[in-house]
């Protein structure tokens, strides 16, 4: 085909892009797991039900900022994209949309959502989400992505920030408390996301992605898999051991616990080739269900207060 029909047909193809497009750029799924956990954070952080505008300003100010994040990784990672089978229909890797407007799109909702924290939250709240914004558009997807097998560790210090951020604006300062949310999220998050890479690693090999899978191989990423696992249980007793939670929290956690690591057992001995999808998919429920559990212990101990 001539070339200039090439560039006519991708001319084309940049054209059709809309609204939807917008939306799918924000990673909407990803940003609603993310207010779930920065609702908890608001919800523990105060005995009582926290202020509705508090509540309010700072799920839109913190949803806006992840979803300028997520635009932004969508523009650093465009030809990555184009390369793996699971993100070549994005707006970007597909050459619907201009990067411009991707670009454009991505500053607009990551100026408004600190603009909005900074006006109708508070100065900490703002500032810890522009850290966390740059770290996962600039130091994550930019850098670490591409620099070492361990970027989903380091990087994750970014992604586990929502229950902080959610504390930090309905108080207005930090503590143990929300940190130990914080390192909840921290934990689960390579156990998580090696077990989707272990069902994708061919994709993240030919896009040259140093995902741990593509570098140490299947086997030794299922071991750590595993043991990530179990540090994960750990850090989600120390709310009951720290007198943050009670019995109805171990109770649950506990349970989840049992399910979450019988996942992982199956990616670890590595028998069933389904079972490393499978386990991605059940450690999202698990995160919900395990800061579920959290609120509902939380409002239970208020409730035996009031009563």
């Amino acid at each position: 085909m001539p070339n200039a029909v090439m560039e006519r047909v991708a001319s084309l193809d940049e054209a059709r892009w809309g609204w939807r497009d917008l939306v799918t750029l924000c990673k909407p799924r990803v940003v609603v797991v993310m207010l779930a956990c920065a609702l908890v954070g608001m919800a523990l952080a105060s005995p009582v039900l926290p202020s509705l505008a508090a509540v309010v300003y700072g799920l839109v100010g913190i949803g806006l900022a992840a979803g300028g994040a997520a635009a932004f990784n969508h523009v650093v990672d465009r030809r990555l994209d184009a390369m793996m089978l699971r993100t070549s229909r994005r707006p970007l890797a597909s050459r619907r949309m201009p990067t411009s407007v991707a670009l454009g799109w991505a500053t607009l909702l990551s100026v408004a959502g600190i603009g909005l924290l900074v006006w109708q939250v508070n100065a900490l709240t703002a500032w810890l989400t522009l850290g966390s914004l740059l770290g996962y558009a600039l130091v994550y997807t930019a850098f670490l992505k591409r620099a070492t097998p361990q970027n989903i560790v380091i990087g994750g210090v970014a992604g586990a920030a929502p229950p902080l951020l959610g504390w930090t604006a309905v108080t207005g300062q930090l503590g143990p408390e929300p940190l130990l949310l914080m390192l909840i999220v921290f934990a689960w998050t390579p156990p998580h996301f090696w077990a989707l890479a272990i069902h994708k690693r061919d994709e993240y090999a030919k896009a040259g992605v140093p995902m741990l899978p593509v570098t140490h191989g299947e086997a030794f990423t299922r071991l750590q898999v595993w043991l990530y696992g179990w540090l994960t249980v750990a850090v989600t007793l120390l709310p009951f051991a720290i007198g943050m939670s009670g019995a109805v929290y171990l109770v649950g956690v506990m349970a989840l616990n049992v399910r979450f690591m019988f996942w992982n057992w199956k990616v670890w001995r590595g028998k069933d080739p389904r079972a490393p999808l499978a386990a991605f998919w059940f450690s999202i429920r698990y995160i919900l269900g395990v800061f579920g559990v959290l609120l509902l212990d939380h409002y239970a101990a208020g409730w035996a207060l009031w009563s």
